[in-house]
């Protein structure tokens, strides 16, 4: 574990390396207690620097057996080498030399899950961001790229399968029952991209034909017995890579594409050149242990992880400032990618939900940074909403400015002109400018510039003239050290929505450049006239979510109804309908906190039955629209002195009185989507589960007994269907019998796939009131929970503190000083997943006053322990700042 040093590192600091690396050959003698690690590097200076400049290696907890300069020993008098660092005090002559030497490190007793590990058996690396340091002394830089050999010695028995990146050159047997695999990657890549697999697995193979004709052959493996779970993951590979073909013109570059899914791992997966390494919850799925939602998310992230073959492996950042290039720009393919394989409308609902729901809160809090920030103390917490998700943002809107031509001429010149090389944001952006002749200096305050814009608009009409106004102006709020914010170039997507629901043309308009359904939002105020416009229009603004901003709309509750029934743009009817059950959310927690009634609009209680009957539209998108905001979005909304509890009560209400006012419509479609047809993945099938499930969760809230949701349970032949009753019998009937019988059969059934019983573990960690700590702190003494694997913390600990407000948010802070505990107990093996677990105290400020002090002192219970890592301090002082 690296404690913390107190080191800033600045983007302004930034400087190239004096030496370069341009070829790595490493050989592993693997054994699980006592790694022998042989690096042979080729050393290059750079031009201009001298002979008696310093060769500076970083390392992490490392061991130096041994050291060679052109294969001649070093006296101990010309370097020091710490666990963390090899200086080399002076190199020879020669512009080029060799530079051997041996480490050794302990893969058992890496806990941490950065490095060289053991997982379940299985030998696997993790290197992003700074992990190659923990195997042997490097560069380790992401500007530093290099042509990598790899031999790989291992016992067989244990460790039949050896593989790492690029493609196999040789293969043989050892004495003592060892054998050796030898791996070439021609690519030059950074030591974040390097990675090894030695272990015996099964797997699921095939082969691909490239677009230029080239087989590739294709490879998945897993634990032995789970093959079969790995067919969808496969599938799903196959069209990511024939859609990068067709979308960006990317073809794949090697003999050879492994993934290998480990069961310990602290991200969702890496995207090591030839050789992606999965956490497993995102590789194995069948219809008896995977929900919907799983396939959906293996789809992504398959695709994600390979989209980085050239975003991010064969173009790369040059420093971690710019991880958003790799990051940002990779999420919006993979997000094109989903939107092309299911509904565009659906997968931009639940985008714009997910950023809302953690880049927003973000943006408004003590970890608020630009999309490419300036400083960071651990990189390892810069792996966040705002880079991934905001930073597709920043993509998606280029794309709108430019339109879909010029937009892809900008990629086509960023692949060709930067292929090999480690480049920044200014580089990516001048493409852009260069293809288009636009000047995007404004736009670039997206990457730059911490804060979510704010935009508020009004109009009005005037039939007399002819003419519809409409004012706008935007504002960014400060953000931590950036109190003074300058005005952002801001695409809105619009349409003037005529009463036949049709859009309404317009003569022209002033104020504002306008052109092809978008207004550029420039200046801090625009006052736009749209001539020729016989008739009142409602108003359609940020179609699609054009842009990542808040949007207060002066409107009437009629006007958002209306656009809830009839705009044409798909995603603003479902903001339409959002925004009015936020309204009337708000206003029942503030009567909730006031001492009354909630009380509900009766066209709001009534319009869902509409909406789930009509067919015209999705069954998927159906599922989206009748969603109710979650907790955590209320909260956002009202902003401060925030009552968890009130918000809930209002949540609950509403959902009870639409299930009730709806019961009759919704009790007859959710029997006649209970079609008995076999489970398929597909897009199609899936919404119609989901559409299920949502009115099984009002009906069940109408009626106020489990009795729906029991049968649901008893009669379920996928994962979806089960997983949803069990979640609505213990999220809305925690002490029925009924709960208590269906958790037990779920646990007895599942009890030997870790995967599907963190759903187990996740549905009581989510299930609210004031009994959630000491229900998840019981939960920590089952025999298959442990500290030590991310996915179970992550599904109980961490979908607690995130997904619970009611529970995490205690009125008497035992839900602070609990998740204060735990923190600290997991920091001590795994500081990564301490740190991101600490993240959930991000809005305490936010919180009424009481919650508030005791948030503050669970922090301070953190951050006066000792010796704490700098992933966590980082976190917690920024937090507390």
């Amino acid at each position: 574990m690296r404690t913390d040093t107190g080191q800033v590192f600045r983007l302004e600091d930034y400087g190239p390396s004096d030496y370069l690396i341009p070829e790595t050959d490493l050989t592993f003698q693997l054994d699980s207690a006592d790694t022998r690690v042989e690096a042979r590097l080729t050393v290059e200076r750079r031009d201009g620097v001298a002979a008696d400049r310093p060769l500076i290696l970083d390392g992490d907890g490392l061991t130096l057996e041994s050291l060679l300069v052109n294969g001649a020993p070093v006296a101990e008098s010309d370097y020091e080498a710490t666990a963390d660092r090899l200086v080399l005090r002076s190199t020879p002559p020669a512009k080029r030399f060799e530079l051997t030497l041996v480490t050794r490190t302990d893969p058992s007793a890496n806990k941490a899950l950065m490095g060289l590990y053991v997982s379940n058996g299985v030998f696997c690396t993790q290197c992003e961001a700074e992990g190659f340091r923990r195997i042997t002394y490097f560069l380790d830089r992401p500007d530093v790229l290099s042509v990598y050999r790899v031999c790989l010695e291992a016992d067989r028995k244990t460790a039949p399968l050896l593989l790492s990146n690029g493609n196999p050159t040789d293969s043989g047997e050892l004495e003592h029952g060892r054998h050796f695999a030898v791996w070439h990657d021609p690519h030059p890549k950074p030591s974040y991209l390097f990675a090894l697999v030695a272990g015996d697995l099964g797997a699921v193979h095939d082969t691909f034909t490239t677009a230029s004709g080239r087989d590739v052959t294709l490879a998945i493996y897993v634990e032995h017995g789970k093959e079969a779970r790995a067919t969808y993951a496969m599938d799903a590979l196959k069209r990511s890579m024939r859609w990068d073909e067709e979308r960006f013109g990317r073809e794949y570059d090697l003999d050879v594409f492994n993934i290998v899914a480990v069961s310990d791992f602290n991200m969702g997966a890496m995207e090591n050149k030839g050789l992606n390494i999965f956490n497993d919850k995102y590789v194995l799925a069948d219809p008896e242990t995977a929900t919907d939602m799983d396939f959906a998310n293996i789809e992504a992230i398959i695709a994600h992880e390979y989209f980085h073959n050239w975003t991010g492996n064969r173009i790369t950042c040059r420093d971690w400032f710019q991880l958003c290039l790799k990051e940002g720009l990779t999420v919006y393919r993979d997000h094109e990618f989903s939107a092309d394989q299911r509904s565009r409308a659906v997968k931009r609902i639940a985008e714009v939900r997910t950023l809302r729901a953690h880049q927003f809160p973000e943006d408004q809090g003590p970890l608020a940074h630009p999309v490419r920030p300036r400083r960071y103390r651990e990189i390892n917490n810069f792996y966040t909403a705002t880079v991934y998700e905001k930073g597709s943002e920043v993509v998606r809107m280029i794309r709108t400015l430019l339109g879909a031509d010029k937009f892809r001429a900008g990629m086509d010149l960023y692949f060709e002109r930067h292929d090999g090389q480690a480049v920044t944001i200014e580089d990516f952006v001048r493409c852009f400018e260069e293809v288009s002749g636009a000047d995007l200096a404004q736009f670039a305050l997206w990457y730059h510039q911490a804060g979510t814009p704010n935009i508020t608009a009004s109009g009005r009409y005037n039939g007399r003239a002819r003419e519809f106004t409409l004012e706008i102006e935007q504002s960014v709020p400060p953000t931590p050290s950036e109190a003074r914010k300058r005005l952002m170039h801001i695409p809105l997507a619009f349409g003037l929505v005529g009463s036949n629901g049709e859009d309404m043309t317009f003569d022209g308009a002033d104020g504002a450049t306008v052109e092809d359904g978008v207004i550029h939002v420039r200046k801090r105020k625009h006052v736009i006239r749209f001539k020729g416009i016989g008739a009142r229009p409602v108003v359609s603004l940020n179609r699609g979510f054009s842009a990542p901003v808040t949007l207060s709309l002066e409107a009437s509750a009629e006007d958002r109804m209306f656009l809830a029934r009839h705009d044409n743009d798909l995603f603003s009817r479902w903001q339409a309908l959002n925004t009015l059950f936020t309204e009337a959310l708000i206003e029942a927690t503030q009567r909730i906190r006031g001492g009354k009634e909630a009380a509900f609009p009766d066209e709001l209680l009534a319009y869902p039955a509409e909406i789930a009957s009509d067919e015209t539209l999705g069954a998927a998108y159906r599922a989206q629209a009748l969603t109710l905001p979650a907790e955590a979005d209320i909260a956002r909304e009202i902003g401060s002195s925030i009552d968890p509890d009130a918000i809930h009560a209002a949540i609950s209400g509403l959902r009870e009185a639409i299930g009730s006012q709806c019961a009759g419509t919704f009790g007859e479609l959710h029997e006649a989507l209970d079609s008995g047809e076999t489970f398929t993945p597909d897009a199609a099938s899936a919404g119609r589960r989901a559409l299920r499930n949502v009115l099984l969760d009002y009906l069940s809230a109408g009626t106020g007994t489990p009795e729906h949701a029991t049968r649901q349970f008893e009669t379920a032949d996928n994962m979806t269907a089960m997983a949803a009753a069990l979640a609505v019998l213990a999220h809305q009937f925690p002490h029925s019998p009924q709960t208590a019988q269906a958790l037990a059969q779920f646990e007895e059934r599942y009890r030997g796939n870790p995967l599907v019983l963190d759903k187990w573990f996740m549905v009581q960690a989510t299930t609210p009131g004031p009994d959630a700590v000491e229900r998840v702190r019981g939960l920590m003494a089952h025999e298959a929970f442990s500290l030590a694997n991310p996915n179970r913390v992550r599904a109980l600990i961490g979908t607690f503190a995130s997904a619970n407000q009611t529970g995490f948010h205690r009125a008497d802070g035992e839900g602070y000083r609990f998740l204060a505990e735990t923190v600290l107990a997991i920091e001590k093996d795994n500081p990564q997943l301490a740190a991101r677990l600490a993240i959930a105290f991000r809005s305490w400020r936010s919180l009424e006053k009481k919650r508030q002090e005791h948030a503050r002192e669970a922090l301070a219970t953190i951050s006066q322990a000792k010796e704490l890592s700098r992933d966590l301090r980082d976190i917690v002082e920024r937090t507390l700042a």
